[in-house]
């Protein structure tokens, strides 16, 4: 079982890369082509910090930190993810979006961003399919974490 979940991990990175690659060879540093008028478009963006660009530059900090998550979220996968289904593929998805930025930041010293998307007025930071598979695997973390915690109170004797 735990094949898996390292299976959603690549098939996520794979995805990711994929993506980027195709924007980086078929669009110019911000351009962008509109899939949904006012809404959604495919803006093609660079990023050398984390979320919202926070940190731009600070490259060996990433580095350091992102190791640090891919090794942590590998030993939670082989403690926790056999016995919790929803957890080890909350895993997966972690470990597939932040190995899928690390590869940007090492070879390209920078994150392909290329989702622009529009809420209303408010343009939503731009963003890639790692950085997709990592909130949808805290989600997924979250929920996993409550549905335990319900879980341990049920069983619990009165």
């Amino acid at each position: 079982m735990i094949g898996l979940y390292y299976f959603i991990a690549i098939v996520i990175i794979l995805i990711d890369q994929l993506s980027k690659w195709w924007v980086v060879a078929n669009m110019e540093l911000g351009e962008s082509i509109t899939v949904i008028e006012n809404v959604f478009y495919l803006t093609s963006h660079r990023n050398t910090g984390a979320a919202w660009g926070i940190l731009a530059g600070q490259m060996f900090f990433f580095y350091i930190v992102t190791t640090v998550v891919i090794i942590v979220v590998i030993y939670y996968i082989h403690k926790f993810a056999k016995d919790n289904k929803l957890m080890g593929w909350s895993l997966a998805f972690i470990l597939g979006g932040a190995i899928g930025n690390f590869i940007d930041r090492i070879f390209r010293k920078e994150v392909v961003d290329f989702f622009n998307v529009y809420i209303g007025t408010y343009d939503y930071p731009i963003f890639n399919i790692a950085d997709s598979a990592l909130v949808v695997g805290v989600i997924l973390m979250l929920i996993a974490t409550f549905v335990d915690e319900k879980n341990k109170k049920g069983s619990m004797p009165a």
